[in-house]
């Protein structure tokens, strides 16, 4: 069956440069050799949405219309993390770094305004940040496995909770069409997930947090 846009799937992949560094992959000894192993991150295969940037889209738009299995696919920098913008090249005075207590130096990774950057020169009180996506302008490599279509409602509602809200495991549970999330998630975020996942998901016709289910068929007994 040919992978289309919105099919569920179970992907495995490795990224490298041109120069045959692993830059990202969710093979957990792969991440290992390469030295890129973090103790909090996931590792696995993994289960994405197609067309929904949940992976990049150079690798969407070579993988969709084919069977699962295996790719080589190289990206050039449009298709990969974009080329360099000189005007996301940013100077900024030493204020900014003493304010939060940071000693900036070439190299080091930085937050400023919520926008993740590089200090790339320090001058005096004179700070060069790049807020260029750290691949940006690089040829990348991926080595992708498409295992399979998912079908599992289930499976494919706690995708969604883990590529767009970062939770790992969700606890979801799926009654009579009805996704029934038992996780604090605010007000604002949870009318967002749930129109995703109404979006996504047409075999699920309703979403609900669990409590909120609990107190409506509390209030059926007292009727």
């Amino acid at each position: 069956m040919k992978l289309k846009k919105h099919d569920f799937i179970e992907i495995e992949y490795t990224g490298r440069l041109d120069s045959g560094d692993v830059f990202d992959t969710t093979d957990e000894k792969v991440a290992k050799e390469a030295g890129i192993h973090r103790e909090n991150a996931s590792f696995g295969a993994a289960v994405i949405c197609l067309g929904e940037n949940h992976i990049l889209k150079g690798i969407e738009d070579f993988i969709i219309g084919k069977e699962p299995g295996k790719f080589d696919i190289h990206l050039t920098p449009e298709n990969a993390f974009g080329k360099k913008n000189p005007k996301l090249l940013k100077l900024l005075p030493m204020k900014v770094f003493k304010k939060e207590n940071i000693q900036p130096f070439p190299g080091l990774e930085v937050n400023v305004d919520n926008m993740y950057g590089i200090v790339r020169t320090v001058s005096g009180g004179r700070i060069i940040v790049d807020f260029n996506h750290p691949l940006a302008g690089r040829n990348v490599n991926y080595e992708v496995k498409v295992n399979k279509i998912i079908k599992d409602t289930l499976k494919k509602a706690k995708s969604i909770f883990k590529n767009e809200l970062n939770i790992l495991d969700a606890k979801l549970e799926l009654r009579d069409k009805k996704l029934i999330i038992d996780e604090n998630i605010p007000k604002d975020v949870l009318s967002g997930i749930k129109k995703r996942v109404l979006e996504l998901i047409p075999e699920i016709k309703s979403v609900i947090l669990k409590k909120e289910e609990k107190a409506k068929t509390s209030s059926k007994k007292k009727k």
